[in-house]
């Protein structure tokens, strides 16, 4: 997923949720109608997360009708944000070529997450769409056991090396900048992918140009394992308001990152929980 804060007041949602429905809405009302042009026109400023919401709340006739009308970018970044419910049902409506595109381009964390809710032959056929690499990436993320870090986690993050300039790690991070959560932290492993420091993106800019990493990471890392808890995982995230927490693998080498907005829902299942064991 998209990196975020993962800070959002009541006011707020309320308001993201009336702007759906107001959306919704027009939306409904433009496609019965044929008005394709204006419904462009209507969902090109609404951000993905708000259009996701106004099309999961259409009629599934629609839905896929709203879906095609976005550009392949939109489709992509609103696609993640959709319900589990509506991302099977685009599926379903869509021929397979259109999807293609969307299931290549989606983060591996969110690819897995629908594809642990889809029948087993569809997981299958999806699988063989996708590229010989992002079909490993999501395979590996699959084996992980359910409700675990290693499930939860992206491979989409940047690994410095402790010999590598400040110099040569910016470029690294400019060519790989689109392609990844998050650039704000940077993980710095040894030659066997070993965790061994980290460092703000603030801290790269700001280094002299010839400084080696190694003289400019913290060495001191909080991570997680693979196998750790989805509850506890999204406790250090908020204990320690994390953007972002490595995790690593029995041999401490470096596999992914959770971000905040991968545990916001997981912390949103507990406190609901809490709730009812309170009452």
């Amino acid at each position: 997923m998209t990196e975020g804060t993962g800070q959002v007041t009541a006011g707020v949602t309320v308001e993201h949720h009336l702007l759906a429905e107001v959306v919704t809405r027009q939306l409904e009302a433009m496609l019965s109608v044929g008005k394709y042009a204006a419904v462009k026109l209507l969902l090109e400023p609404v951000q993905p997360v708000d259009v996701a919401e106004a099309i999961g709340n259409l009629p599934q006739n629609l839905q896929a009708i709203a879906f095609r009308l976005l550009s392949k970018d939109e489709a992509i970044s609103v696609y993640e944000y959709l319900d589990t419910v509506t991302q099977q049902n685009l599926l379903s409506l869509l021929r397979s070529g259109e999807m293609q595109e969307v299931m290549e381009e989606m983060s591996p964390d969110d690819r897995a997450r629908l594809f642990e809710e889809l029948p087993a032959k569809v997981v299958r056929q999806l699988l063989d769409q996708l590229s010989p690499e992002e079909r490993k990436v999501t395979a590996e993320l699959l084996g992980y056991e359910a409700e675990t870090a290693g499930r939860l986690m992206t491979t989409e993050y940047i690994a410095l090396k402790e010999n590598q300039t400040a110099l040569e790690a910016l470029d690294i991070v400019r060519r790989r900048a689109r392609d990844t959560e998050t650039i704000y932290s940077l993980y710095v492993t040894d030659n066997e992918r070993r965790l061994t420091g980290i460092l703000s993106l603030r801290d790269l800019v700001t280094a002299d140009p010839h400084t080696f990493i190694r003289d400019v990471m913290t060495e001191e890392v909080l991570s997680v394992r693979t196998n750790t808890d989805q509850e506890k995982v999204a406790r250090t995230i908020q204990r320690y308001d994390f953007l972002a927490v490595p995790v690593v693998d029995l041999e401490q080498r470096l596999v992914g990152i959770v971000t905040v907005d991968d545990v916001i829902d997981v912390i949103e299942q507990e406190a609901t929980r809490d709730l009812y064991a309170a009452g």
